[in-house]
């Protein structure tokens, strides 16, 4: 046998990272496999992004406490996460209705959003067109965090506290006898453990499917694709800025100057991540047409990720009850990053304790086999 630990989570991304540092932080016994290295699915390639301007009461609950664990995890272990805030354009009277209905739910959970003049908007990015902007949604302790930086430190303080993560070990098959998960198999031999969970987003079905769950849970790989420009000079483009009406587009600024995001340019599902020329097509024009600005900048580099979505959009998060002891966290569609915490804290809680305070329900993955989705929830890119 290669090992045994008590918990053993497939999926080395922000999920699995965070949970593992959880995990550790109560004292289980936890172990984690990891088929690359650390981050080099879906989190290395995200856009930095987390909001709690969602449109339902489960997400903004879950991202409100997300929010305030980014805030203490950062300061206590030195990685960047900014509150510089989230800024949605709106351009006609229906995308303010709907975004007022939001801002209502979102301020029922104590998170400060509020709609804002065109003229305030820009008073925040003195470079936006506003021409055709009628409002904004603005909140500002939504932010960015870098995910390199947060990864690594989630990785090294759940390995001082004792969690064993091991990268470069790709799980081959998983052993499951009478309902009974009796081992995981990879290429450095079988691990044993008492739990298993399934923290591998864009894999997740593949994973499923070696464990023989059997509960339809849709989750597949779609491309997104992301870019960043040259450096501009700093502070232009501090918080997140969201165009629906523009290619459901999504920008920032990095630390180090250069403008960062994407469109909702999707392809798949698809394990493929090559650039594409229509992507940067439309990146080009729609962020123009949100900041003419940027038509002077050259972009230096373009890159894809995976959204691993669901039907609503929101994760699959639970305990699969046919297999003993099996729980999936995954299907994130383009939120994983943002909520990583918060749904760390939640899963441990369920291993833990059986129950928690997180509106787990939402997230239950029994919920597409009943045909029950939920409202889709807002994304973009």
């Amino acid at each position: 046998m290669a090992g045994r630990s008590e918990v053993l989570i497939i999926g080395g991304g922000i999920i699995g990272v965070t949970l593992a540092h959880e995990l550790a932080r109560r004292g289980e016994e936890v172990t984690l496999l990891e088929k690359r290295f650390i981050g080099s699915g879906s989190t290395f390639r995200c856009g930095t992004g987390i909001r709690q301007q969602f449109n339902d009461e489960a997400n903004v609950q879950l991202m409100k406490r997300s929010v305030e664990l980014w805030k203490k995890y950062s300061e206590e272990y030195g990685f960047s996460f900014q509150q510089t805030g989230y800024l949605f354009l709106l351009y006609d009277d229906d995308e303010v209705e709907e975004f007022k209905r939001n801002i209502a739910i979102q301020n029922r959970f104590g998170v400060p959003t509020r709609l804002i003049t065109p003229e305030e908007a820009r008073e925040i990015v003195p470079l936006l067109d506003i021409s055709e902007v009628v409002a904004a949604s603005w909140n500002p302790t939504d932010g960015k965090a870098d995910p390199f930086h947060s990864t690594a430190a989630f990785a090294a303080h759940a390995r001082e506290m004792g969690a064993e993560l091991y990268e470069r070990t790709e799980v081959k098959d998983i052993i499951v006898e009478n309902g009974e998960i009796k081992g995981v198999k990879t290429s450095r031999g079988v691990f044993k453990a008492g739990i298993v969970v399934n923290a591998t987003n864009a894999w997740a079905k593949l994973i499923n499917a070696m464990a023989g769950v059997p509960v339809r849970i849709p989750i597949e790989p779609y491309k997104h694709q992301a870019v960043i420009t040259q450096p501009i000079k700093p502070g232009s483009v501090n918080p997140m800025v969201i165009s629906f009406k523009y290619g459901h587009a999504y920008l920032t600024q990095t630390a180090h100057g250069g403008i960062v995001g994407g469109v909702g340019y999707e392809e798949g599902p698809t394990y493929d991540l090559s650039p594409s020329y229509a992507f940067m097509k439309e990146v080009s024009y729609y962020f123009t047409k949100i900041i003419p600005a940027l038509r002077e900048l050259l972009i230096l580099r373009t890159w894809a990720g995976y959204y691993a979505k669901t039907p609503d959009s929101n994760a699959a998060i639970g305990r699969i009850e046919e297999l003993d002891e099996f729980y999936i966290a995954a299907g994130f569609s383009g939120h994983g990053f943002m909520m990583a915490p918060a749904v760390a804290e939640m899963v441990a809680d369920l291993i833990t304790k059986g129950k928690t305070k997180l509106p787990a329900w939402w997230f239950d993955p029994y919920r597409f086999e009943r045909g029950e989705l939920r409202t889709t929830a807002i994304q973009m890119g």
